[in-house]
């Protein structure tokens, strides 16, 4: 859940190609009275278009409507983050627009590194755009009453309105007219032609002509534009050329040499791996793919299977490095494989933890994990150093000559320092518990809440298996060094 301090922004942005201004100022007005309502809710400011700078990813057709909320302690008893989204997802229904609920830094950031302005998102890549757009709203039927599915939306990918000159080739020929001949009319009387450079001491300016509005706002104006012809005669432009308005793409995306089309998804769930598991089974059970189209996840499922392929490496090489670490204190194997059981000692109480907090594996949980391999190599390293010492000191007074001053040594090892072993612990226990009791509204808790559970979890366990089982597991080991093979008794 994200902050929710007085101030906090919630962000919407929605998209609809071709609509006009007036359009969209009447629904973003409709939007601001039904936000309103709301008592968590303070003030509404509504967006449409882009900034007039490079910097603003979002493109001209994006509505962005920003909310300021109360401090949380203002809301409505019993009101939570996630209620108050299934509120305003239901009481703002759009028709043909999608609603995204993000924070509006984030929606920036995520539109600058993935090209989406949602969480998750499908690319629908293919040879035609119709097809794609076909497909594109086939998948949105498919899931948009997914659950955990808050909105769904498959941009279209046609709707924008142009204005077409088609040259009659043959018709121009009559006149002694080529195509380039008629272009270049229509670029000067409509586009406007830098006719020339001015020339501002160090500065330059182009000089560009084209007709007045009068002459170009509507068709049969248009018609009338004259071109001229190599015998001096000047004709209608309407004589040599097919004037009319045609829909067609406001804009086409284009990955890796293939069009592609994208669908907008906001789930209202943390668990995005498992998500994208049932959507893709459920598109695949509902539509069917023409050859030559297929799809691809994007949006934060990225980031998750980008930072699953690094752990990969990451993982192993981090206990490889802890292994060689161990291996160069104790100089022994068997040593440094008695530490590292502290690993799946610890691995159990994580877990644990994990799942009674309803936390799902994320990048921030195998942070968590991987700092808690090292906790473990500490506090076995702590246990390991103290059994070592009994050992020592037994064989150094010739105490070590039978199974009952093996216990002795690790009783004294184990039970007596005890105390040393559990501050260890403890030191560590206590200085990750304030990130669990850090309140939910403060800037960052929830990334930090899921590197310390696993964290908290794995020092109980691992402390407790530690001061049982080490002292079995080094018994069992010891003994062979006996002077006589005795058995257990």
């Amino acid at each position: 859940m994200p902050p929710l301090n007085e101030g906090t922004l919630l962000y919407m942005p929605t998209a609809v190609p071709g609509m006009s201004i007036t359009e969209a100022t009447k629904i973003l007005q409709i939007q601001d009275r039904q936000l309103k309502k709301f008592p968590e809710v303070t003030t509404v400011f509504g967006k449409a278009g882009q900034a007039e700078t490079s910097t603003d990813p979002a493109p001209l057709s994006m509505f962005e409507t920003i909310v300021s909320l109360k401090p949380f302690d203002q809301w409505p008893r019993g009101m939570t983050w996630e209620k108050f989204l299934a509120e305003l997802n239901m009481n703002l229904r759009t028709p043909g627009m999608a609603n995204i609920f993000w924070m509006p830094i984030q929606t920036r950031t995520e539109m600058l590194t993935t090209g989406f302005r949602s969480a998750l998102g499908i690319k629908v890549f293919g040879p035609d755009l119709q097809a794609i757009e076909n497909l594109a709203v086939q998948i949105e039927k498919a899931i948009v009453d997914l659950p955990d599915t808050r909105s769904a939306f498959a941009e279209r990918t046609v709707g924008g309105y142009f204005l077409d000159f088609d040259v009659n080739r043959e018709a121009a020929a009559r006149y002694g007219l080529t195509a380039g001949d008629v272009n270049d009319v229509i670029e000067t009387a409509i586009g406007g032609k830098t006719i020339t450079t001015t020339v501002e001491a160090r500065e330059r300016y182009p000089v560009r002509a084209r007709y007045a509005p009068d002459f170009r706002q509507d068709l049969d104006s248009l018609k009338r534009v004259l071109v001229p012809t190599p015998s001096g005669a000047q004709i209608p432009i309407s004589l040599v050329a097919d004037i009319k308005y045609r829909t067609g793409p406001p804009s086409i995306r284009n990955e890796n040499g293939q069009l592609v089309g994208f669908i907008l998804i906001d789930p209202a769930t943390s668990d995005i791996d498992g998500y994208v598991r049932r959507a893709s089974k459920r598109i695949a059970e509902r539509v069917k793919f023409p050859a030559g189209y297929y799809t691809e996840w994007a949006g934060q499922f990225q980031y998750i299977r980008q930072a699953e392929q690094r752990l990969k490496i990451v993982v192993p090489l981090t206990l490889l490095i802890i292994f060689m670490l161990i291996y160069f204190n104790t100089r022994s194997v068997v040593k440094t494989c008695i530490v590292l059981l502290a690993v799946p000692f610890s691995l159990i109480g994580a877990f644990w933890l994990l799942w009674l907090l309803g936390y799902h594996m994320s990048v921030a949980v195998w942070v968590g994990l991987l700092a808690l391999a090292g906790l473990d190599a500490e506090t076995g390293v702590v246990m390991l150093l103290y059994l070592d010492h009994a050992w020592e000191k037994f064989r150094t007074e010739g105490r070590m000559k039978s199974m009952v001053d093996l216990r002795a040594a690790i009783h004294e090892g184990a039970v007596q320092r005890l105390r040393p072993k559990i501050m260890t612990a403890c030191a560590i226990l206590f200085g990750l518990l304030p990130i669990m009791w850090s309140p939910i509204t403060q800037t960052g808790a929830d990334v930090m809440k899921r590197i310390a559970t696993p964290m908290i979890g794995g020092i109980v366990t691992s402390a407790l298996l530690e001061l049982l089982i080490y002292p079995i597991i080094y018994l069992v080991w010891r003994r062979r060094e006996l002077p006589s093979p005795i058995g257990f008794h």
